[in-house]
């Protein structure tokens, strides 16, 4: 294919429980691209959550090299990304995203030619978030008065107008992200090849898809009750209310209905690459960036733990030489696309690759026999936890430690910072229910020196500190269950 066009889809917060292998109930567009493509069904993220997903996403490396997490929510410029990379090689490097970490705020638009947010007619550095957020006439006057002459005061006045009014309820952006890139492809008169990634949060808290893709995964008249039941995990952490089996079970319904939709958008972009006479020559990668608990152990959300909930993603890979080769199991890792993509694109990146912690998919070689995760610090912190709720429960605090697992296709093994030690026979117990860590401690010894020779295998960032955040962002967050 030569230097083929890349494109990365990452479905924020898809994960495997639902759509490995994929389901054509469920998401059809992914199902159609598997059968064609190669789909790997034990596909692990390096990291639980955005932030640090997609820093590993974008340099091919773990938490503890890139260095961005809950203690410092910044990707640094040491390292080089994808799109640097890809750039330097002369491809065209165009972004979206729709989820407000992967912006210009914490470090992620390095390398993109053209970098797009959904929420925003007119892109622009200053964020009107809390105006639309603000709930009376009075709060939105002050909020967008404190904001307006930050930067442009007519851009400004047209993102607020744009937020509050234009954007719909029903669609977290996945709508305007299929129309803007179909209108960037038609417009484009480039001749170079492009590397295109896109975001889409549309599985993410809150899950509130159109009726017409929820009904299917939920009872006869559910929908309303369903979009009724609060979301908000971080109070539902500290005991502020509760969700009961059947809550979660509506909920979880919800959740499918967005993985629904979703795949219904990414079968426009693969029709606006059609359209545009681009499909032939377009390598395309659909993925999770990380799982998500939907009462699942206990949790909602994807916070303060390393289930596979959390940690087994889809990923499907769609021409070139990605063959039909439907439920490839081989061990890989979210990280690998790094230099499985500087491979497609024939990249001279010595620095890129020299970075590279995963492997390329087109390398070949014996499978691997373990993927490494990293929670390097708590999102939100307990501290956070405090500021916004004041006293929470004792039981917390146990979250206020950095978790790493090891895991092989029998046996995952998580240790804590605080000396917690668990391990898991995944092959028996899939949806790791029963601790064995203390009846079978030679193994779980064995795994534990294995993620120790891993921790001293390369060289850890020294980033840290408090990563300033202006208020628009922090609210943006909140209502992603962030803060």
């Amino acid at each position: 294919m030569g230097h083929p066009n890349i494109a990365v889809v990452v479905m924020d917060t898809a994960r495997a429980t639902e759509t490995v292998p994929a389901d054509p109930a469920v998401t059809p567009t992914l199902a159609e691209l598997a059968a064609e493509g190669t789909e790997y069904t034990n596909a692990f993220t390096s990291a639980p959550w955005t932030l640090p997903s997609h820093a590993s996403l974008f340099t091919g490396t773990y938490t503890s090299r890139h260095g961005a997490h809950g203690g410092h929510t910044h990707l640094g410029e040491e390292l080089r990304t994808l799109a640097e990379a890809l750039g330097t090689e002369g491809y065209e490097t165009v972004g979206i995203s729709n989820n407000t970490w992967i912006t210009e705020e914490f470090g992620y638009t390095r390398g993109f030619e053209t970098f797009h947010k959904t929420w925003q007619l007119v892109q622009s550095e200053t964020d009107l978030g809390e105006v639309t957020r603000a709930e009376h006439a009075r709060g939105k006057l002050d909020a967008f008065v404190s904001q307006a002459l930050s930067g442009n005061p007519l851009v400004n006045g047209l993102n607020a107008l744009y937020d509050e009014f234009v954007r719909t309820n029903d669609d977290d952006g996945a709508a305007r992200t299929t129309e803007w890139i179909g209108d960037w492809l038609d417009e484009r008169e480039e001749d170079r090849p492009f590397f295109c990634f896109a975001n889409y949060i549309e599985p993410h808290i809150e899950y509130g898809p159109p009726r017409e893709y929820a009904e299917p995964f939920l009872p006869e008249g559910g929908y309303d009750e369903a979009t009724a039941i609060r979301q908000d995990p971080r109070a539902y952490d500290v005991g502020e209310y509760d969700i009961d089996d059947r809550e979660f079970e509506l909920l979880e319904g919800l959740y499918k209905g967005e993985l629904a939709y979703l795949d219904a958008k990414i079968g426009e972009f693969v029709d606006a690459l059609k359209d545009a006479g681009e499909w032939e020559d377009t390598v395309l990668i659909v993925c999770g960036d990380h799982g998500e608990n939907v009462g699942d152990h206990g949790f909602f959300g994807h916070q303060y733990n390393v289930y596979d909930t959390l940690l087994h993603v889809p990923l499907v890979i769609h021409g070139g030489a990605f063959e039909p080769a439907t439920g490839e199991d081989e061990l890989v890792q979210l990280l690998d696309l790094f230099p499985t993509l500087l491979d497609l694109a024939d990249a001279d990146a010595p620095a890129a690759c020299e970075q590279a912690q995963g492997r390329s998919l087109l390398a070949g070689g014996p499978d691997r026999e373990s993927v490494v995760a990293e929670y390097v610090s708590p999102q939100p912190s307990m501290e956070q936890l405090e500021e916004r709720f004041g006293e929470i429960p004792e039981e917390l605090y146990e979250y206020d430690r950095s978790l790493r697992a090891i895991r092989t296709r029998e046996y995952k093994y998580v240790r804590g910072s605080d000396g917690t030690e668990e391990l898991y026979d995944v092959e028996q117990d899939p949806e790791e229910r029963f601790d064995i860590a203390s009846t079978e401690a030679e193994i779980a010894a064995d795994l534990a020196d294995e993620l120790d020779d891993w921790l001293d295998s390369f060289e850890h960032t020294e980033e840290g500190g408090e990563v300033e955040m202006t208020d628009a962002t922090k609210g943006r967050l909140r209502d992603l269950g962030y803060l």
